[in-house]
C-alpha cells in the first residue's frame, strides 16, 4: 500500500508539473507569434513554416566521425574563398587527422588562413563555471586557434544564462556546407569513431553530419553571417545561392531564442515546428537517435501515437545513450511514461549500444541527433530532444523530405546497430523491430543481469525513474530562464 500510494502521488505531481511547463511554453510561443507550432497539427506538410525549403540539392549523410571528419578536413583543405565554422566548442590541439601522423585543428586552419579568410564562432561558455566548456577553457581554445595563425576566432556570450550556442556547422566557399552533431574537440568524448565502434577507448562515440551542396548552402551561410555580423561586428557579403546540383528538397531549420539577436528579435523555433509536424503525421514508423529525451512537447506526441496507433504496424524505436552527460533521470522518467503508454503492446523499443570485445565492454555514447519518420522524412543536425534545444539554445538542423534518402539512412543506421548487412534489412520495419531489435536488445539485457559477457552491440536502456524526475531538466530551464 505504501508504494502504491507513493506511485499515485508521483503520477499526479509529475502530470501537474508537466502541465505547468507546457502551459508556460505555449504562452511564451503565442506571445512571440509562434503559438501555432503547438496549437495546430497542420497534417500533410512536414516542412516548418516561415522558411521555404529549397530544391535541387545534394545531401550526403556521413555516419560517425571516421566518415564525417575527413570530409570536413578535405573541404577546408581545398577552400578557395573562405571557411566559416560555428561550434559549441573547438580545441586547437584536436587531431583532425591521425594517420599517417597527427594534424591538429590549429595547423589545418592556419594553413587555410594563408590562402583564404577563416572565421570561427564559438560559444563563450557559461557565466558560472558549473559545466564545460568553462569560459576560461573557451578563451584558451579561441586564443589557441587565432594566435599567430591568421584565423579570426570570436566567442559568443549572448544567450540565456544556463544555455549555450550548440550548433555545429561548417561552410566552405558558400559551395559546400556541413551540419550535424560533431564538434572539432575531444572534450567529453572522442569524436573519431567508426561504424564498427571498436572497444579500444573508454567511451565510444556515435554521431552524424550531412554534407550539403546546392541552394540550401546559402541558407547555412546566411545563418552564420547573421550571427557573425552581430557578434564580431564585421560585415560579410550576402551569400549567393549556388546552382542546383541534385534532386533533393532540403530545409534549414533553427532554434534561436528571442531577445538574443537583432536578426530574430522574436526568436525562431522552426526545429520544434518541423519535429511536431512530422511526428504528428506519422503513419507507420518513428525512429529517433538522440542524446536526450526530455521535451514534454515531443513526448506528448509520442505518447499519443502509442496510445492511439495509426495502424497495427506502427512502431517507435529510440536509440539513446546509457548515461547521458546530464538529465539521465529526466530522460528515463519520460521513457517510463512511454512504456506505460505502450501498455504491453510491444510497439516501443528503447535501446542503447555498447562496444565489446574479449573481456571488455564499454558504452557507445549516442550523440547523434537524427529522426526518420515513415521512411519519408529525415532530419539531422545539432538539436537534442530537450527544452534546451527546442527553446533556449541556438541550434541548426536540416530537414529532408526525400523517401529514398530517408530510407537509405535508416537502413545504414540499422545495419550498424543490428550488425547485419543492409540486404537483410529491406523488409517491413515492423517485422524488423519485432524480430531483430527487441529480441536482440532483450537478450543482451538478460545476459547483463546474469553477469554474462555481451554477444551483441544492442541492449535495452536500463532503469526507469519516477515520473517527477522526468521534469528535472525542463524545470531548470523554466526556473532559470522564465
Amino acid at each position: 500500500m505504501r508504494w502504491s500510494w507513493l506511485d499515485a502521488a508521483d503520477r499526479r505531481v509529475g502530470d501537474a508539473l508537466e502541465r505547468v511547463l507546457m502551459a508556460h511554453h505555449a504562452r511564451r510561443l503565442r506571445r512571440l507569434g509562434w503559438g501555432e507550432v503547438l496549437e495546430s497539427d497542420r497534417a500533410g506538410d512536414r516542412y516548418a513554416a516561415g522558411r521555404p525549403p529549397s530544391e535541387g540539392n545534394e545531401v550526403e549523410v556521413l555516419v560517425d566521425g571516421t566518415q564525417a571528419i575527413p570530409a570536413m578536413v578535405e573541404a577546408i583543405t581545398n577552400a578557395r574563398s573562405h571557411v566559416y565554422i560555428a561550434a559549441w566548442h573547438a580545441s586547437a590541439d584536436f587531431e583532425v587527422v591521425r594517420e599517417p601522423g597527427p594534424t591538429t585543428l590549429r595547423e589545418l586552419l592556419s594553413e587555410a588562413a594563408q590562402r583564404v579568410p577563416v572565421r570561427v564562432l564559438m560559444w563563450a561558455g557559461p557565466p558560472v563555471p558549473l559545466f564545460e566548456p568553462t569560459r576560461r577553457r573557451a578563451k584558451k581554445a579561441c586564443d589557441g586557434l587565432s594566435a599567430g595563425t591568421g584565423v579570426r576566432c570570436v566567442l559568443d556570450s549572448r544567450g540565456r544564462s544556463m544555455h549555450c550556442h550548440h550548433e555545429k556547422l561548417l561552410v566552405v566557399d558558400d559551395e559546400v556546407a556541413f551540419v550535424g552533431g560533431i564538434d572539432f574537440t575531444a572534450l567529453e568524448g572522442d569524436r573519431h569513431d567508426s561504424n564498427d565502434h571498436p572497444p579500444d577507448r573508454e567511451l565510444g562515440w556515435h554521431d552524424l553530419a550531412v554534407r550539403l551542396r546546392g541552394p540550401v548552402v546559402a541558407d547555412v551561410a546566411q545563418h552564420f553571417r547573421q550571427r557573425w555580423v552581430e557578434v564580431a561586428r564585421e560585415p560579410l557579403p550576402e551569400p549567393e545561392p549556388p546552382p542546383a546540383v541534385g534532386r533533393v528538397t532540403a530545409q534549414l531549420v533553427r532554434t534561436v531564442p528571442e531577445r538574443t539577436y537583432k536578426f530574430a528579435p522574436r526568436g525562431e523555433f522552426s526545429i520544434l515546428d518541423a519535429y511536431l509536424r512530422a511526428l504528428r503525421s506519422t503513419r507507420s514508423l518513428i525512429y529517433l537517435e538522440n542524446q536526450f529525451l526530455w521535451s514534454p512537447e515531443i513526448t506528448e506526441v509520442l505518447v499519443d501515437k502509442l496510445r492511439h496507433p495509426p495502424t497495427d504496424r506502427f512502431r517507435l524505436v529510440l536509440l539513446l545513450p546509457r548515461r547521458p552527460t546530464n538529465g539521465a533521470d529526466t530522460t528515463r522518467g519520460q521513457l517510463g511514461r512511454l512504456i506505460a503508454a505502450d501498455g504491453g503492446a510491444s510497439r516501443l523499443v528503447a535501446a542503447t549500444i555498447n562496444a565489446h570485445g574479449p573481456g571488455t565492454s564499454v558504452p557507445v555514447y549516442v550523440h547523434a541527433k537524427v529522426a526518420v519518420v515513415d521512411d519519408e522524412w529525415l532530419t539531422i543536425g545539432s538539436a537534442n530532444l530537450n527544452e534546451h534545444s527546442m527553446f533556449n539554445d541556438t541550434e541548426v538542423n536540416v530537414v529532408v523530405g526525400d523517401p529514398d534518402l530517408a530510407r537509405a539512412t535508416r537502413l545504414r543506421l540499422w545495419s550498424e546497430h543490428l550488425q547485419r548487412p543492409e540486404s537483410e534489412l529491406v523488409g517491413d520495419p515492423a517485422d524488423l523491430v519485432d524480430n531483430l531489435w527487441r529480441p536482440l536488445a532483450e537478450e543482451q539485457s538478460e545476459r547483463e543481469r546474469a553477469g554474462l559477457p555481451p554477444t551483441h552491440r544492442l541492449s535495452l536502456l536500463p532503469g526507469v525513474s519516477r515520473r517527477t524526475a522526468r521534469l528535472g531538466g525542463p524545470l531548470r530551464g523554466l526556473l532559470v530562464d522564465g
